[in-house]
């Protein structure tokens, strides 16, 4: 709990005192005003987390964790959760979405279990900070014990702080993990006081059946482990999963850096949520990447007040809309530092 609390303890209010100067350099540039929109939103963003008024976003890591669920036992997915280590290890090979994307936009991908159900071979590029073999049934009892949810967290500070050293200027969120749209839609009716229905999507891809199923399912957790809205831990550890506790941890942990956290799908920005209600002021460090075709996706942003910056009807997770926002975030900067002004280029300003 001390890491916890010292992460939290290290996040701070953005003032927004260089907007005023953000904005008059971005006028001044050879355009006609405001007429690269979100770039420009993007680029004032970047600086008021930085606090630098040339930022550069050369280091871009993109943290991967993955981690099993009980609640796969009720059916709910279209997919056995033997995918999970089998997707990790795609992962590793480089051959998965979230690696393509990766190198297309010049993002490092730290890959880690935070619960897996099987022990995964060892590997030079896979960090194990396993809490446990996956959660417990959620249908049956809280998903895991308190402690577990902390140290859960916790892990995730730990990965970020670790590739910290070694230089990250933004970072994004990403995860595997079968079973992991449940949790995500109870932790986002829980918190933000939507029906079940009306959070809850298809997944990987389920028939109405299924869905069916897994709307029932997740009433039954959320009545049987009555969850408490304003407590994000509680709501992690009672129908939670170990992959959204670790990213919750990079969320704190990147605020408290005052690095950009570029937020991916629908079980990022479920960790997203658990982050705010831990912190609130870690919102303003987020960047919301896209809107999946998930309906809890854009009631989360809604919820938060986050306007995404893509909608490509992604339902990948794994980072992927993360890792194509960043690129776009960093083209807003380079237009920032790089782009002439009226003065240099010699162009005439407007009457």
């Amino acid at each position: 709990m001390k890491l916890l609390k010292d992460t939290i303890s290290r996040i701070e209010k953005i003032d927004g005192s260089l907007a005023v100067e953000t904005k008059r350099r971005l006028d001044n540039l050879t355009k006609p005003l405001g007429s690269l929109g979100r770039l420009e939103d993007l680029a004032s963003q970047i600086v008021e987390i930085t606090r630098d008024q040339n930022p550069q976003l050369k280091h871009k890591v993109i943290f991967t964790f993955a981690a099993d669920h009980g609640v796969t036992q009720e059916g709910v997915s279209a997919y056995p959760k033997e995918v999970t280590p089998q997707m990790v290890y795609n992962f590793l090979r480089g051959g998965a979405g979230i690696n393509v994307l990766a190198r297309h936009v010049g993002a490092k991908v730290v890959i880690a279990d935070l619960g897996v159900a099987v022990n995964m071979d060892p590997h030079p590029q896979l960090i194990i900070k396993k809490v446990g073999l996956g959660t417990q049934n959620m249908a049956q009892g809280p998903a895991m014990t308190k402690e577990n949810a902390i140290a859960s967290i916790e892990n995730g500070i730990a990965i970020f702080e670790q590739e910290f050293k070694k230089g990250i200027d933004m970072a994004a969120t990403g995860e595997m993990g079968i079973g992991n749209t449940t949790a995500a839609s109870a932790i986002a009716s829980v918190m933000i006081g939507h029906t079940v229905e009306e959070v809850t999507g298809k997944g990987t891809g389920i028939d109405d059946k299924t869905l069916g199923k897994k709307i029932a399912v997740i009433k039954k957790a959320i009545s049987l482990n009555r969850p408490d809205p304003k407590d994000g831990i509680d709501v992690l550890m009672k129908v939670g999963g170990y992959e959204i506790g670790g990213l919750t941890g990079v969320i704190l942990a990147a605020s408290a850096r005052r690095v950009p956290i570029v937020i991916d799908g629908f079980i990022s920005s479920a960790a997203a949520l658990i982050a705010v209600s831990i912190e609130p002021k870690t919102k303003d460090y987020m960047i919301a990447s896209h809107v999946s075709v998930e309906p809890g996706h854009r009631i989360v942003w809604q919820y938060l007040g986050l306007k995404p910056v893509l909608d490509l009807e992604l339902r990948l997770g794994e980072g992927t809309g993360a890792a194509l926002a960043m690129g776009i975030i960093e083209a807003g900067v380079k237009i920032l530092n790089e782009m002439a002004t009226f003065e240099t280029a010699g162009v005439s300003e407007k009457q």
